[in-house]
């Protein structure tokens, strides 16, 4: 295969901006779409999706679901493994209901969109619309600001990725951080954490000065993958990883509040998706941590999972925790969040929140709509 193949190749995706860039340096989503255009590449006669939409924005799931009737138009035959259902209600020819290891109902496209919304829900699928994200009135104290960021720049090196960042964030918020792949969402939140340096601007707790180690010490970023950050043999020892003279009461209090105490004994590689979130946030708890961050923890999780996790990121929120959560999730930023960033290339384009009216009300407006 010639360059000018690989280049036609990349047209027919739209990637062609994406063929000089170091793999490394690729966000979740760009690197999903990578990873579709090496198969396409090789023009295999059946095509095997696991989770595809994962990590994508709206207008990236768009080009997912061109990118499927391209193959269809070829006459391939493909295979899909999905949680997010509404942009293949019309691309599905036929839908399979798996439960505990074997299909357990099968529809027709037209008998698929006939199910009942209740019908829907009981099998804990997620929404067949998508609707733009409404926040409701939430309790968010004004007068209450714990932390702040002040003309923030990041980037990797001397690379700025984001620059211009200003916002103020309140005990008990549940903030959505959004914008395209690429965008510097995950950056910006690790930069937040002290997990890399700012490359200018300034950081403020209750009005004090925060340094890099400072942000390390009060912040807690549970990452997309979350295996990354799991090193014990057990979920117990976990939870004490690193901690001197560990309160055990306080260890079996958390465990039992976040449902993990009957798996206390079980090794954390053997939990579910879900199961691995919930332990890390566990750690968070025992490290009394102040501010929570979420990289998009619901890729790939089917409605009553994502349910769970807005249950307890409000749980979070309601003992005075600031969370910040990265994700394309529209169902989950209406059913958690209290306020939304949008990022867009350079910095903060706007951002929605409730006031203490209950009104809606954006702030850094632009002209630009940002996707998700």
């Amino acid at each position: 295969m010639g360059w000018k193949y690989t280049i036609e190749k990349a047209d027919d995706l739209k990637i062609t901006n994406l063929l000089n860039r170091s793999i490394f340096s690729l966000s979740g989503g760009e690197k999903q779409k990578i990873a579709f255009a090496s198969v396409y590449a090789i023009n295999p006669e059946v095509y095997l999706l696991d989770e595809p939409s994962s990590n994508l924005d709206t207008d990236a799931i768009c080009d997912l679901r061109e990118y499927i009737q391209i193959l269809k138009n070829q006459g391939k035959t493909i295979i899909i493994a999905e949680h997010r259902l509404y942009y293949l209600k019309d691309l599905a020819d036929k839908v399979y209901y798996m439960d505990t290891g074997e299909i357990k109902y099968q529809w027709t496209q037209e008998a698929f969109l006939k199910l009942s919304v209740n019908e829907r829900k009981q099998l804990g699928l997620r929404s067949l619309q998508y609707v733009e994200p409404e926040i409701e009135e939430k309790s968010i104290k004004n007068d209450n600001v714990s932390f702040e960021i002040r003309d923030f720049s990041i980037g990797y090196g001397k690379k700025e990725v984001l620059n211009d960042i200003h916002f103020k964030a309140n005990k008990g918020d549940i903030i959505a951080v959004t914008g395209h792949n690429g965008v510097g969402k995950s950056t910006l939140l690790r930069t937040v954490c002290g997990l890399q340096k700012a490359l200018g601007g300034t950081a403020l707790w209750n009005g004090v000065v925060q340094s890099q180690k400072d942000l390390l010490k009060r912040t807690y970023m549970v990452m997309q993958d979350v295996n990354y950050q799991l090193f014990a043999d057990s979920v117990e020892h976990e939870t004490c990883f690193g901690i001197k003279d560990p309160d055990f009461a306080k260890v079996e209090q958390v465990l039992k509040e976040l449902d993990l105490y009957e798996l206390k004994e079980r090794h954390p590689n053997t939990l579910s998706g879900g199961q691995k979130q919930r332990l890390a946030v566990a750690v968070s708890r025992l490290y009394e941590k102040d501010v929570l961050v979420f990289d998009e923890p619901t890729s790939g999780l089917d409605l009553e999972s994502m349910e769970l996790v807005s249950e307890l990121m409000k749980n979070l929120a309601s003992m005075g925790k600031i969370i910040f959560v990265v994700t394309h999730d529209f169902e989950l930023v209406s059913l958690a969040c209290t306020r939304i960033f949008r990022l867009g290339l350079g910095n903060i384009k706007k951002e929605t929140r409730n006031d203490n009216n209950g009104e809606k009300r954006q702030f850094h407006t632009s002209a630009l709509k940002m996707g998700w």
